[in-house]
């Protein structure tokens, strides 16, 4: 089995899946997706993707409830595949076996077609056309300076919103703590197969304004070398 990121969560680099599929299916290898970051964050098709298995987090951007997610298993694969709970073996080849989990609150379900609806009519272009504006308006404010390291590409079509950024001679984790404990700005301090920096995601609702005084934080913290403890 291969298992491979859409879209990597250490960078927000979106990953050549199509390819990786293929390579694996022409040697008999199922691939399966993990779209986390990727599901209602930009446009795509997952069938253009040509993989086995899709599996999202709805609540990321989709922005419906904690523990919603979605599953895409093609057709011909779903009787090999077990389900976490056993299911009426009438349902062996049945996509909804696994869902087969007895009683269970509806609230978070139904709230999934209220998410959806609000991302269409925001429309999915619009919304990484956003998202890759608030991106840019931060990352090309700051990489112009020469201790800033930015670890996504900013090309069309390699990442939308989620960028790391990296300052040479102070760690991820001060630049989180002075952005939080300062500014109440939220970052995400990340050190993962030997790249680090802290991980900026605006979303829709993240106004210019908003980015601008992250801009303004990060230019102070380079002004001073290391953030004042």
């Amino acid at each position: 089995m291969l298992h491979v990121s859409h879209v990597t969560f250490v960078t927000g680099q979106v990953l050549p899946v199509r390819d990786v599929v293929r390579l694996g299916r022409a040697r008999g290898i199922p691939t399966i997706v993990d779209g986390a970051h990727a599901f209602a964050h930009f446009p795509f098709r997952r069938d253009h993707l040509e993989c086995d298995f899709y599996a999202a987090s709805l609540h990321k951007w989709l922005y419906a409830p904690h523990g919603t997610g979605m599953l895409y298993v093609r057709r011909e694969k779903i009787p090999e595949v077990w389900p976490l709970q056993a299911a009426d073996a009438s349902k062996r080849a049945d996509i909804r076996k696994f869902e087969d989990v007895g009683t269970h609150p509806a609230a978070n379900a139904l709230a999934v077609a209220e998410a959806m609806l609000f991302t269409q009519a925001i429309g999915i272009d619009n919304k990484a056309a956003r998202l890759v504006y608030l991106r840019d308006r931060w990352a090309n404010a700051l990489r112009r300076h020469p201790r800033v390291r930015l670890h996504t590409s900013l090309r069309p079509g390699r990442a939308y919103a989620v960028a790391m950024v990296e300052v040479e001679g102070v760690e991820p984790g001060a630049i989180y703590d002075e952005l939080w404990s300062k500014h109440r700005i939220i970052t995400s301090p990340t050190n993962w197969g030997g790249v680090k920096g802290i991980r900026v995601t605006p979303n829709v609702y993240t106004t210019p304004d908003e980015v601008d005084r992250f801009v303004d934080a990060m230019t102070a913290i380079l002004q001073r070398g290391v953030p004042s403890q």
